[in-house]
C-alpha cells in the first residue's frame, strides 16, 4: 500500500457514517494495517452534520489536514461541499445524489442550494463519483443501508489497500445474520454504480 491512506466520511445524522467509519477501522486491523478512526458529530440525532477521519498506513495521529485526502464519502452533497477543504485534485469524491433538507430549510428559514451548482462546484475539487445511493438501497431492501452503498462505492475505487471482499465480510460480521442478504446487495450495488464511471 502507498504510505498514508486519508478518508473523510461526512453526512446527516442517522446515515451510518460512524458505522462506516468504524467497520473501515475493524477491516484495517484484521488487515493488520495500522489505522485512526475519529469522528466528530454536532447534532448528530436531530439531522445534524457528522463528520469522521479514517487514516491507514504509515499514520500518527487520528487528524486529516486541510487538502489531504484521497477520498471524501458522502451521504449527502452539501455534506461533501462542507468538507471540501480537504481535498486536492486528486481527491475521489463519491457522494450520494440525494439532498437531505434541513429543518432550516423545511421551515424556510434558509434556502437549499441548487444541487447542479452544488455538484459544479464540487467537480473544481477533485475527481466526482455521483451515486443514487437512496435509489440502490431501497432496492437492496431498506434506505438503512444507504452508508453499506457508499462503502461499497468506496471499494470499488483503488484506493483501500484491501481488496473489496475483506471489506464485505468485515461489514456482513458486524451485522445480525437477517440482515446480512440486504446489506451484501447494498455493498454490490454500490460497488457496480462506481464501476460504470
Amino acid at each position: 500500500m502507498k504510505g498514508k491512506i486519508n478518508i473523510i466520511l461526512t453526512g446527516v445524522g442517522g446515515q451510518g457514517v460512524i458505522t462506516a467509519a468504524n467497520i473501515l477501522g475493524k477491516v484495517a486491523l484484521k488487515e493488520k494495517i495500522n489505522v485512526f478512526v475519529s469522528e466528530v458529530h454536532g447534532m448528530a440525532q436531530r439531522g445534524g452534520s457528522v463528520n469522521c477521519s479514517v487514516r491507514m498506513g504509515d499514520v500518527s495521529g487520528p487528524l486529516v489536514s486541510s487538502g489531504t485526502a484521497d477520498v471524501i464519502l458522502s451521504t449527502e452533497p452539501i455534506e461533501a461541499l462542507r468538507y471540501i477543504q480537504f481535498s486536492n485534485k486528486n481527491t475521489k469524491i463519491i457522494t450520494d445524489i440525494n439532498p437531505v433538507i434541513p429543518y432550516t430549510v423545511s421551515v424556510g428559514a434558509e434556502k437549499y442550494p441548487d444541487i447542479k451548482e452544488v455538484f459544479n462546484e464540487l467537480k473544481k475539487y477533485g475527481d466526482l463519483y455521483k451515486i443514487d445511493a437512496v435509489k440502490i438501497s431501497k432496492d437492496a431492501g431498506a434506505l438503512i443501508t444507504k452508508n453499506i452503498v457508499l462503502l461499497g462505492a468506496l471499494a470499488a475505487t483503488d484506493v483501500l489497500p484491501f481488496k473489496p471482499e475483506k471489506l464485505l465480510e468485515t461489514i456482513l460480521e458486524n451485522i445480525p445474520s437477517k440482515f446480512k442478504d440486504m446489506n451484501k446487495k447494498a455493498f454490490e450495488g454500490g460497488l457496480k454504480a462506481i464501476k460504470k464511471y
